[in-house]
């Protein structure tokens, strides 16, 4: 790779790691109210806490629920259209959704209207995220080196963890800053507004980067294939040709997005409700933030360790060892010691990197040019609302019904599930995705 090139790629990877880490930011932000806030704004008063948290943790999961439809349209549009201009909308969606969040009027001033309104900008959150994956991942790994594509397709991912400590980063500011009456007042709106920076980093990205390779090669493409296909639905074709691998990639997410949704948001509920920890509000926004810090890095060195070992033994040995840590998880946080909360929760999320590092480029080098949109962003969609959507709910109710033991279970059982997945797909490193 030339000089040129080499800086064209850097320029490719920042903009995307800039665009997914402010987008996740606006996704994570809701996931982080939804445990702390939205139970006492936008639900009536006098509910018990663990009936208020299922419902705030509900409409959560609305927008796990958007995502595949997100997948559909973005990714039609995203074959047919490009994937820059579809990430560039993509991300206006999640900034107006955002931003509006940060208006809403509570319960109190509304009644019901409230928590309705409350879901349906979750809804478009949902939509903006289905899409902007897809877009920002492949703006990466369709224009990065054969070579190098685990490593680079790492900066798609790592916006995940970024987001999620821009997320609690400005949390923790807003809430250490203010009383905690003003906090839950007004405070919390602060960081939800503050998402109209995505708007900025959409202009960059529409006029200073060009689309990728890969799809401009398909563009100029007159083969007869092309020309037999052009009135055909980018989805229905992935269905059609990537049926197994649509399948497969959901299933093969699952420990990431179970295991992930537990962390970041369920265990934040567990560490401030739990008699047991009886851990404070900042102490468990912290450990994650912490935590997820730890994960950048990590994400970066799977990836990188994807290009010279393969995608599938990084991702297997990721989900073995997930399912095994999440019984050490939560007797770490019932100690109570912030040092082994930490702790607990930076080992769970390193070991979800060694899935999700080489994620983006597994799933890439899976789907044909023409579909790879549509198809890529299917199956990991689906993965996120079978797998995350009720995570955290599903977490309180096991929890709450049976006992903490059993949400261990549910992320070993992901586990499973996403071994079961790689064992029937196949190894993918060094194809060449023009010409596939």
């Amino acid at each position: 790779m030339s000089q040129t090139q080499s800086s064209n790629m850097r320029k490719v990877a920042l903009a995307s790691l800039s665009a997914t880490s402010l987008e996740w930011y606006d996704f994570f932000l809701y996931g982080t109210a939804a445990a702390i806030i939205f139970p006492i704004a936008f639900f009536p008063e006098g509910l018990p806490t663990i009936v208020a948290l299922i419902a705030s943790f509900g409409t959560f999961a609305v927008g796990f629920i958007a995502r595949p439809l997100g997948g559909i349209i973005f990714g039609h549009y995203g074959d047919r259209v490009g994937r820059k201009q579809t990430l560039v909308v993509a991300l206006l969606l999640m900034a107006i959704a955002t931003t509006l969040i940060g208006l809403l009027p509570t319960y109190s001033s509304i009644g019901v209207l409230a928590p309705l309104l409350l879901i349906v900008l979750r809804f478009l959150q949902g939509l903006a995220i289905g899409g902007q994956w897809g877009g920002a991942m492949l703006l990466v790994t369709e224009n990065a080196p054969i070579d190098k594509r685990g490593w680079y397709g790492a900066y798609a991912q790592a916006g995940a963890p970024i987001g999620i400590v821009l997320a609690n980063v400005a949390f923790l500011g807003v809430s250490t800053a203010l009383p905690d009456e003003d906090f839950i007042s007004w405070g919390w709106r602060l960081p939800f507004i503050a998402s109209f920076v995505l708007i900025i980093i959409s202009l960059y990205i529409q006029l200073k980067l060009e689309d990728t390779s890969a799809f401009k090669s398909l563009a100029t493409d007159s083969s007869a294939k092309q020309a037999n296909s052009a009135h055909k639905s980018p989805v229905i074709q992935a269905i059609r040709q990537h049926l197994k691998q649509v399948v497969l990639t959901a299933g093969a997410s699952l420990s990431i997005q179970v295991t992930f949704y537990v962390l970041v948001a369920f265990v934040i509920a567990y560490g401030v409700n739990s008699e047991v920890g009886n851990l404070s509000r900042d102490t468990m926004i912290s450990a994650v933030l912490l935590a997820a810090a730890v994960m950048v890095p990590a994400i970066f060195y799977f990836s990188g360790l994807s290009d010279r070992l393969g995608r599938k033994p990084v991702y297997q040995w990721g989900a073995i060892l997930t399912g095994l840590w999440g019984f050490a998880l939560f007797p770490l946080i019932d100690t109570g010691n912030p040092l082994l909360v930490i702790l607990a929760i930076s080992v769970g999320l390193v070991l979800v990197s060694m899935q999700y590092g080489p994620q983006a480029a597994y799933i890439a080098e899976l789907f044909s040019t023409e579909v790879r949109y549509s198809g890529a962003s299917l199956g990991y969609q689906l993965g996120a609302i079978i797998g995350g959507a009720l995570a955290p709910t599903f977490a309180v109710l096991l929890w709450h019904q049976l006992g903490i033991v059993y949400v261990s279970v549910y992320i070993a059982l992901a586990a499973v599930l996403t071994l079961v997945s790689l064992s029937l797909l196949n190894e993918t490193k060094g194809r060449d995705l023009r010409h596939q």
